[in-house]
């Protein structure tokens, strides 16, 4: 395929994204500020460039897409509760960032973007409802509605100036190397230090959990079957509570007790995609089971908290 940018990759998804990239032979380069989730080891051992640099300097971003025949844009600020304290903060990175991106691809000429988004742009999904590709937006929370302004601004850029992009929504994500304040890591740790887990109100918030390595192999799918305007989802159709996956995130952990905390802001009931198109024409499905993958990351998350 040539070069491949991809932004925001020394973080959760960027970086299994580039070890997929880089486990069939692409040339990668990875542009990350290297602040909330980006970190040098989660490209340790990878043959690959690495800019460091701001999503929102255009200059940086422009430079950083010389040469490149392809890009996955997926650096974001991307955790809920922060959303709610600083919304101004994600405001700048998703939005004025992709605007920066889309930018740059303009003044390079970039032949294909692949701008990563959230099923949480939809808001809740009423029971029984999977949303569609096209389905209206309804973000409740200062981050989903930063992600949907962000994918205004890449069908602007497609209509106004006819750029190459195409978009990929997908559920919640799990796995190594996931920022500490995310849900299954932040349980880990609590389980594994405090010997309790505490969760937000009752727990019957639902989530659609997909293995983050599922996940880059479906971006992957989808860089490689690239149609400009194509939108896509990715989805791992196991819908859990988050009250059962924090009761088996603690079982794992030796069987910590698991408690209700105060509920949070702007917390949606459920999210969910309809997914069936976009495994048609990618030639993709999940192949992680969820019980398997779940022990898999809580090993490698409470192997760092003995590091610490």
């Amino acid at each position: 395929m040539g070069l491949v940018l991809v932004t925001g990759g020394a973080g959760f998804i960027g970086s299994a994204v580039v070890r997929a990239l880089r486990a069939r032979g692409d040339a990668v380069r990875v542009f990350d500020a290297l602040r909330t989730g980006g970190e040098r080891a989660h490209l340790a051992g990878l043959e690959l460039e690495l800019v460091v640099g701001d999503i929102r300097d255009e200059g940086a971003v422009c430079a950083a897409m010389d040469g490149v025949d392809a890009c996955l844009h997926l650096a974001a600020e991307s955790h809920v509760s922060r959303s709610l304290g600083d919304p101004r903060g994600f405001i700048g990175v998703n939005v004025d960032g992709t605007a920066a991106v889309l930018a740059a691809a303009r003044r390079v000429g970039l032949p294909r973007l692949l701008h990563m988004s959230t099923d949480e742009v939809f808001g809740a999904a009423p029971p029984g409802v999977a949303f569609g590709v096209g389905d209206r937006h309804r973000p409740g929370n200062p981050y989903a509605a930063s992600k949907a302004a962000a994918e205004a601004l890449i069908w602007a850029w497609r209509h106004s100036f006819d750029l190459p992009v195409a978009m990929v929504r997908t559920t919640n994500n799990y796995g190594p190397r996931q920022h500490a304040e995310k849900a299954i890591p932040c349980w880990v740790r609590m389980a594994v230090e405090q010997g309790v887990v505490v969760i937000h109100g009752d727990g019957s918030p639902t989530r659609d959990w997909l293995a983050v390595e599922d996940c880059a192999a479906g971006l992957l799918a989808a860089l490689d079957h690239f149609e400009p305007g194509a939108v896509d989802h990715l989805a791992g159709r196991d819908p859990r509570s988050n009250r059962a996956v924090a009761e088996a995130v603690a079982a794992l952990c030796g069987g910590a007790p698991v408690r209700c905390g105060p509920a949070r802001p702007g917390q949606d009931a459920a999210y969910a995609l309809d997914d069936r198109a976009s495994r048609a024409r990618l030639g993709w499905a999940p192949c992680t089971n969820f019980a398997e993958g779940l022990a898999a990351t809580v090993v490698w998350h409470a192997a760092r908290c003995a590091r610490r």
